[in-house]
């Protein structure tokens, strides 16, 4: 059972986190309350947009707003000259219905909160109210880029050709994921392909419907796509380095409608994960390959859409360098940060990453004692909100850090 006492963080968890973070704790925990109520999906996140433009505008922040939509830009100035460091943090929520009986839960029927992005929203304001009080100690420039749609169909590539990298143009970007597949208080971390390229296919077979007694008359479109998709299962297991990793599933499938009818078409469609760009254009080709021999051996049609939607997550050796001394500083011990956590999870922080030399990292918050270790994207996923004054931290050391290379 999710708990609903009010937010009492241990002095142990947060003992380094500076006293003026910690402080901002239970308005970071509210910030996060109110935007969980109110959840809105990709590009329609006016009322989240609304919300985060008003604080920044009565801490005097300057912004744009509109950025793709409905993304938000803040700059934060400091009163030194210096680089220009990026934070990016999500702001888009999920169509799921939220089952936890909380008294901040989603007011929006079958929207949801469901992973984390209104903690990321909470974060990022305040890094920049924390940055707002502080200019005179700032060298260089921040940038907090809210960035819309993240869970599809992406808003980081719209932002980026809308100009958010330029103007002061972006040397670096950081962004973080609270992430519950790792306890609060530790950190994942790791220089290289972090999170995988997420691509989508989807395939209609055409055979020849008819009477279930009689199959001779008929192009069977069931038997044709469950050979497919059976065939499919190899790609990975015999056309893939095994020391490579790549994920090949089939999430969709609907055909026929009657007991006693062979169906005339069957549909399917699925997802394709890998962290190598080598095999940027390979599963495209092999599936449709193995589609094409397959019907014509069956002597059924196909329609065929492939859809790559992000790159992998791939982060700069030297940014991941200066992320994870920043995150020994505020972790208990070193073995609070996690080195090789990888994931087959898909992030447009890629595009970004594409663009600026950048880290994206992990920053656990579960807590199984409280009963927030359910997984992201579950009807009933919630955090530990202890790590949202932790992701502050983290974000301010980082900026510090930096301005001072």
């Amino acid at each position: 059972m999710i708990s609903t006492l009010p937010y009492t963080p241990t002095l142990d968890t947060l003992s380094r986190v500076r006293l003026e973070i910690r402080a901002l704790q239970p308005q970071l925990v509210a910030w996060r309350r109110r935007l969980h109520q109110k959840p809105e999906l990709g590009f329609t996140e006016y009322q989240t947009a609304e919300f985060i433009s008003q604080q920044l505008t009565t801490w005097g922040i300057e912004h744009q707003t509109g950025v793709a939509k409905t993304g938000v830009v803040a700059t934060i100035k400091g009163h030194r000259p210096g680089p220009v460091l990026a934070i990016r943090a999500d702001m888009d929520a999920l169509p799921i219905h939220e089952l936890n009986d909380v008294p901040y839960r989603s007011q929006h029927d079958g929207l949801m909160h469901a992973c984390g992005h209104d903690g990321h929203v909470a974060i990022a304001l305040g890094a920049a109210y924390y940055l707002s009080k502080h200019q005179e100690q700032l060298a260089g420039t921040v940038k907090i880029i809210f960035q819309p749609a993240e869970e599809q169909p992406g808003g980081a590539k719209p932002m980026i050709n809308e100009g958010v990298l330029r103007n002061p143009d972006v040397d670096a970007i950081i962004g973080l994921h609270l992430w519950n597949n790792l306890s609060l208080g530790t950190v994942g971390v790791r220089s290289g392909p972090m999170m995988a390229a997420t691509e989508l296919f989807q395939c209609t077979i055409q055979g020849k419907g008819g009477h279930g007694a009689i199959p001779h008359q008929t192009v069977d479109s069931i038997v044709v796509t469950a050979q497919i998709i059976n065939a499919l299962q190899t790609i990975v297991s015999r056309n893939v380095d095994p020391l490579k990793a790549a994920v090949v599933t089939v999430g969709k499938l609907n055909a026929g409608s009657a007991l006693n009818v062979i169906a005339d078409s069957a549909h399917f469609g699925g997802t394709i994960r890998y962290f190598d760009l080598a095999y940027k254009s390979f599963f495209k080709e092999r599936i449709e390959q193995i589609v094409s021999g397959i019907c014509q051996s069956y002597g059924a049609q196909y329609t065929f859409e492939y859809q790559p939607l992000y790159p992998p997550v791939i982060n700069d050796p030297g940014m991941t360098d200066l992320v994870r001394s920043v995150a020994l500083s505020v972790v208990e011990t070193p073995a609070d940060i996690v080195p090789e956590c990888q994931t087959m999870g898909g992030e447009d922080m890629a595009f970004f990453l594409q663009e600026v030399p950048g880290c994206y990292f992990f920053l656990g918050s579960a807590n199984a004692d409280k009963g927030l270790a359910y997984p992201h994207h579950h009807p009933r996923f919630d955090f530990d909100e202890t790590a949202l004054s932790m992701g502050v931290e983290l974000f301010m050391r980082c900026v510090e850090k930096f301005s001072s290379l």
